[in-house]
This record gives C-alpha cells, structure tokens and sequence, in this order.
C-alpha cells in the first residue's frame, strides 16, 4: 500500500517500538495514545490487543478546549471525532444519521475545528503535545471489504447499507483531519491496518 492513499506526502517510520506485540513509534507514550479512524477501521481490536479502556469516547472537534474533555483523560483509548461540517450547526461524527441521510457527502469545515493554544509558560499544559493521536486509516477498498464482512454478521448498525463511496468519503474526512491536526503542532501519525505500516506526514507543521 505504501501510503498512496493518503493525499498528502508522508514517510515511512522505521525507528519503532514494540507494545504489548504491537508496532509503535519509538517516541509514542503508551499512556498517550488516542486511537480513532472511520468505522470498521480496527480500533476497537487495536484497544483489546494493548489491554487499554474498553469504553469509546467521543470528542466534538469545534468545541472550545476539547482537549480538556473528560473522554481523553484516560488512555490508550479509543476516540470517536465530531466534526463541524458545512450546512451544519452541531459537529457530526460520519456514523451520524445526519451524516448518512444527507445526499451529498458533508464538507468538513476545517476553519471550525479548534486547536488547542501553544505552550506560554513553563509549568503550564502543552496541550499539543500531551496525546498522539493514531489514525487508523486502512485504503477505502480493505475497509469497505472489512465492514462488508462485518455487515453479514450484524453487529453494528453503522454497516447497514455500507457503500464504498461512503467508505471513501470516510476515509478522506479521516485524511483531511490528521493533516490539519498535524499542521497545529499535535502528534499525529496514520497506521494503514492493524498489520500495517506507520507514517507520519511529511508537510511541514504551521505551528
């Protein structure tokens, strides 16, 4: 796969750790990963295999010190991502009814999304820096298959009448909310499977 479904430059991480049998890089805390990604990406496996929280959280992206939110207070865990979209008032995850009702694909309004403030003081929060975020990416093709599968078995609702253009406007959501994240000073990489490679992005952080 080698990251060309992502849709900005990334590179490879090569300098690792090992976690409870799972690859990490080297500079991630245990203690600070927050793992999310579209549905039936894996995160809900990835959390079971490091022993992490079992319940999921949720983090509504356009509200103000999100980062402070109780959700992200216990880790590794597995997050849920609102996201403010054009046309809409309230941020809405892509599993949403809102969101699959609506004909066209919702629009991320990346000018809403709120990011934490930089660093001023010594003994102050650096809340950019206090998670890394995972994102669990898979290419549109794998995750539809994987949720295809998922859907023969009933489990979860969000697979109901799955369609791989849903699949990728997901993916793409996913995409343009790690970069963004990312280019705010947050830790951010993308793992493309549960087995896959690591990649942190490449485009230079706005700080």
């Amino acid at each position: 796969m080698s990251g060309d479904h992502l849709d900005f430059n990334t590179e490879l991480i090569t300098e690792l750790q090992t976690i409870k049998g799972v690859a990490f890089p080297a500079y991630v805390g245990f203690r600070q990963l927050l793992i999310t990604g579209p549905p039936g990406a894996g995160k809900s496996t990835l959390i079971r295999k490091l022993g992490g929280w079992s319940e999921e959280g949720y983090v509504d992206l356009s509200l103000n010190k999100w980062w402070t939110a109780q959700a992200l207070a216990v880790r590794p865990r597995e997050i849920h991502l609102g996201f403010p979209c054009e046309g809409f008032k309230d941020a809405l995850a892509v599993f949403d009814e809102e969101w699959n009702r609506s004909l066209m694909p919702p629009e991320l309004s990346l000018e809403r999304i709120r990011v934490p403030p930089l660093k001023r003081y010594f003994f102050s929060v650096n809340w950019r820096k206090r998670y890394t975020f995972e994102f669990l990416i898979p290419t549109p093709e794998v995750l539809f298959k994987q949720r295809e599968q998922r859907a023969k078995k009933g489990t979860h609702y969000v697979d109901n009448e799955v369609t791989l253009d849903r699949v990728r406007n997901q993916v793409i959501i996913y995409q343009l909310a790690a970069q963004y994240l990312h280019q705010h000073g947050l830790n951010v990489y993308i793992r493309e499977g549960l087995d896959g490679k690591l990649w942190r992005i490449a485009d230079p952080e706005c700080g």
